[in-house]
């Protein structure tokens, strides 16, 4: 078993670090808030007070942060992980941020020895509750191989899909996928209640076919009960949507689908609706549509 340091406990990382306690590991957690961390030291973790306390004496470093600036000012600051860890030590940033700064981690991380993967995962909080989130990991083929313990006690799915930023790369396209199918899912339940159907048999029978998706099952019932407490919360969707359309713009490319759900998302984001869960953006669909 090893010793795991896991910065950031938020709806994703503190549930992932209970499950790396739940495997065996000796895990010492830090996080902004002191809730956060008591909760993992009820959950049989430990506490660190500063992210050096937490990466000094780990064999594995686990990230899972909000944005690519805070995971630059937490791995690369003065007195961050790569400041306090140990040669052989691999970090393993499970933040959805920018390839290129996952690429610029990885490049700074080698100069100090230590192994970098950029892990970026999905599931939501259940997937993060039940360790059986989708894990696409970027890096070396061998400290992938070196990872597999620790990633299998908080993923299902594993797959290593290429060198440093591959990982943030697939998340981007899984965030671009999961936008758009929540706003069709959105339009599809505004259009049933506009003809007056019984959404809950439609929403059914159309899970059960070509139509059905993760995204339905997860989603369909709340949005028809409007209950949108946050498990992935629309702001931080809005930033991911920053990242697809960025490296679109670096490779090229057009997704004009991609930049209406794009717009979408900002929109709801603008109107206060942030703090919502993702499928909140059903309301900005409703709104267009003079529907509540």
């Amino acid at each position: 078993m090893s010793k795991v340091g896991f910065i950031g406990l938020g709806i994703m990382g503190g549930p992932m670090a209970a499950n790396l306690v739940k495997a065996g590991h000796e895990v010492i957690g830090h996080n902004r808030s002191r809730a956060k961390v008591d909760k993992l030291v009820a959950d049989g973790g430990r506490a660190a007070a500063s992210v050096a306390e937490a990466v000094r004496d780990a064999e594995v470093v686990f990230t899972m942060l909000p944005d690519s600036p805070d995971v630059e000012a937490v791995v690369l600051g003065e007195d961050g992980v790569l400041a306090n860890a140990a040669p052989g030590t691999l970090l393993i940033d499970c933040s959805t941020i920018r390839p290129d700064v996952s690429r610029r981690v990885a490049e700074a991380a080698a100069e100090k020895g230590v192994r970098a993967l950029d892990a970026p995962v999905s599931g939501g909080e259940p997937g993060a509750i039940g360790g059986t989130l989708s894990i696409m990991v970027g890096g070396e083929a061998e400290d992938f191989a070196a990872a597999q313990d620790v990633l299998g006690a908080v993923g299902s799915t594993i797959v290593h899909v290429g060198p440093s930023g591959a990982g943030q790369t697939v998340k981007a396209a899984n965030q671009l996928i999961v936008a758009g199918n929540i706003g069709l899912v959105a339009e599809a339940l505004v259009f049933l209640e506009a003809h007056g159907v019984d959404t809950e048999a439609g929403l059914r029978v159309l899970a059960g076919g070509l139509a059905g998706s993760a995204v339905l099952d997860a989603k369909g019932g709340k949005m028809r009960e409007r209950e949108f407490a946050p498990g992935f919360r629309l702001e931080l969707h809005h930033k991911d949507m920053g990242i697809v359309q960025a490296a679109a713009r670096e490779a090229g490319l057009s997704i004009p689908l991609g930049s209406l759900v794009s717009q979408l998302v900002a929109a709801a984001v603008a109107q206060g609706d942030g703090g919502l869960d993702h499928s909140g953006l059903l309301r900005q669909i409703a709104q267009l549509n003079g529907r509540d």
